[in-house]
């Protein structure tokens, strides 16, 4: 019997479908019922018309279960195309975030300085707070967040992950 592979790795998948409604619905439908977790979700129109739009998925499981994912969202209609970005070479994946830090004093000045290095951005400030904007891989906006706790973290909102391959190739 041969040994079957339970490392659990994180995949990034995109998937190409027709703009219509109800189609988000049947991919994350796929996931629930089938209690595969959805780590990030983002979706948007990706042509002139708003014919197409581009799902970007995250989730983790086994070698297995990543490929039985990809084959079950390969079959949903009207779905074009479905790639794993993580297993088909380099690509790019970055996602933003809004951090509400509330603080004074020392806390303060060690935000802005911890903001400046991650290369976070302020968008709003008030004497008692501050919003940082920063864009970047998700263990960089990770990192920043633990940062922030000790410092007064009062709130984050983050898009998810927006990704596409390097170089040449499409999805």
């Amino acid at each position: 019997m041969p040994d079957i592979d339970t490392t659990l790795r994180s995949a990034t998948i995109s998937v190409l479908v027709e703009n219509e409604a109800g189609v988000l619905a049947r991919v994350i439908g796929l996931f629930s019922g089938r209690g595969y977790n959805i780590d990030s979700l983002t979706v948007a129109p990706v042509d002139g018309e708003g014919k197409r739009s581009r799902i970007n998925i995250v989730t983790s499981g086994t070698e297995m279960v990543i490929e039985q994912i990809k084959a079950q969202l390969d079959r949903l209609v009207p779905i074009y195309r479905v790639a794993d970005l993580t297993r088909q070479g380099p690509h790019i994946a970055r996602e933003m975030a809004l951090i509400k830090v509330v603080c004074s004093g020392n806390a303060r000045a060690e935000a802005l300085r911890l903001a400046d290095a991650f290369r976070a951005r302020v968008v709003d400030a008030t004497t008692e707070s501050f919003v940082f904007e920063m864009t970047g891989s998700t263990d960089k906006l990770d990192a920043f967040v633990e940062l922030m706790r000790p410092l007064g973290l009062a709130e984050v909102s983050r898009t998810g992950v927006a990704a596409i391959a390097r170089g040449t190739r499409t999805i």
